[in-house]
C-alpha cells in the first residue's frame, strides 16, 4: 500500500525527569535482561517461552508503554509463521509479550550494544538482506524450527515504516510454511500518542537506534495495539504459491493499518 506523504509527529513531550526515569529503569531492565538470558535452557520450550514473555514486558514496563490486544491470536497453536508489518525496535518487544517465538531480524542488529547479544541468547536469527544467497538457508532453518513447534516471527516489508501505511510484501520466506505445512498467522501493529491519536514518532525508519530510543521515553504516552487476523494454512489451499501466501497477509495487515490512519493509501492504478 503506497500512501499519500505525510508526517505525524505530534504529541505532548513528557517531563525531562519522567524521561531519566524511563532510561534508568530500561537500563535495569537491560541488566536483569541479560543476566537471564544467559541461563535459558535452550532445549526447553516452555522455559523459552516464559523467558521471552517476560522480556517483551518488562520493556514496555520500563518505558511506560501500554499494550492493547484487538483481535487476539488463537490458543495453544504451535509451531506458526508469523508475518507482522514493522515500525520500531518495539515491535519485537511488544509481539514477545503476547506471542512468543523466535524472530528473523536484519544483520546489523546483531552489532547492537547489548541488544544484540539478547537477541541471540533469546533465538533471534539474523539475515542479510542484501544477499539472495541466504534465503534458502534461511528457508530451511525456519523451516526446521516450525517442524518442531516453535512459532517464528519475521516481518515482510525487511525495513521499518512509519507505521501509518504498509511498504510492498517481500514473499520469499513465506515458502517455510509451504515446506513445514505450517498455519499463518497475520499480525499488524499500531501506535497511538497519550492523545489516543496515530503517531510515528517511535517509528524506527529514519532515524538512528540512539535518536529513536529519544524520541520513545520523550513521549509523554505510547499505546501499541495488535490485532491478529484469522489464521490460514498452506495445506487448505494447495493451489497457492509463497506470492499469494504473501498477498492474503499483506491485505489483511494493510486493510487494517489503514483503518484509522490519517494518511491513506493511494489508489492503485
Amino acid at each position: 500500500f503506497k500512501t499519500k506523504r505525510k508526517t505525524v509527529m505530534h504529541s505532548r513531550k513528557a517531563p525531562f525527569f519522567t524521561r531519566l526515569g524511563r532510561l534508568f529503569r530500561l537500563a535495569g531492565w537491560l541488566f536483569r535482561t541479560g543476566r537471564h538470558l544467559r541461563r535459558i535452557d535452550a532445549g526447553n520450550p516452555a522455559e523459552r517461552d516464559h523467558a521471552v514473555i517476560t522480556l517483551g514486558k518488562g520493556a514496555l514496563e520500563a518505558l511506560d508503554i501500554e499494550l492493547e490486544i484487538g483481535m487476539p491470536p488463537a490458543d495453544n497453536v504451535k509451531g506458526v509463521l508469523v508475518a507482522a508489518n514493522h515500525v520500531s525496535w518495539l515491535d519485537i518487544f511488544a509481539m514477545s509479550a503476547v506471542y512468543p517465538s523466535s524472530f528473523i531480524a536484519k544483520q546489523e542488529i546483531k552489532d547492537w550494544p547489548v541488544l544484540g547479544k539478547m537477541g541471540q541468547n533469546a533465538g533471534t536469527v539474523f539475515i542479510n538482506r542484501n544477499s539472495r544467497r541466504d534465503v534458502e538457508p534461511i528457508n530451511q532453518a525456519i523451516c526446521a524450527a516450525l517442524k518442531v513447534g516453535q512459532n517464528v516471527s519475521f516481518f515482510p516489508e525487511a525495513r521499518t515504516s512509519s507505521g501509518l501505511g504498509i511498504l510492498p510484501f517481500k514473499a520469499a520466506l513465506f515458502q517455510s510454511a509451504i515446506d513445514a505445512k505450517a498455519p499463518i498467522q497475520a499480525v499488524t501493529l499500531r501506535y497511538y500518542d497519550g492523545e489516543g491519536q496515530r503517531t510515528d514518532l517511535p517509528s524506527y525508519a529514519e532515524v538512528n537506534l540512539f535518536q529513536s530510543l529519544w524520541r520513545i521515553v520523550s513521549m509523554k504516552k505510547i499505546r501499541i495495539r495488535l490485532d491478529f487476523s484469522p489464521q490460514y494454512k498452506p495445506t487448505d489451499m494447495p493451489d497457492k504459491d509463497r506470492y499469494a501466501l504473501k498477498d492474503i497477509a499483506e491485505k489483511a495487515i494493510g486493510e487494517i493499518v489503514a483503518s484509522d490512519s490519517p494518511v491513506q493509501p493511494l489508489p492503485k492504478k
